[in-house]
């Protein structure tokens, strides 16, 4: 199953390193796009996602578990892309 992988970043090395681990895991079966949070229709669009910090991963319009608390959980992240 294609998932469409949003990824929410302020442009810090934290965001870099989380966009380099979801397009790693990601590869070329599912569909990824980096927002920049620096722009107010993102950060709404963040908001309805319920973003509350930044990098965030929401996959298929669901924030997902691996964003929850501070950072990424690679582990996590692997599970919700099965």
């Amino acid at each position: 199953m294609k998932h469409k992988i949003e990824i929410f970043s302020a442009g810090c090395r934290a965001c870099q390193n989380t966009i380099a681990t979801v397009k790693k895991l990601a590869g070329s079966e599912h569909e990824v796009q980096v927002h920049d949070m620096h722009q107010e229709s993102i950060a709404s669009l963040a908001a309805q996602h319920g973003v509350k910090s930044v990098p965030a991963v929401v996959i298929n319009g669901k924030l997902a578990g691996c964003c929850a608390g501070r950072g990424v959980e690679e582990n996590v992240l692997r599970e919700a892309l099965r």
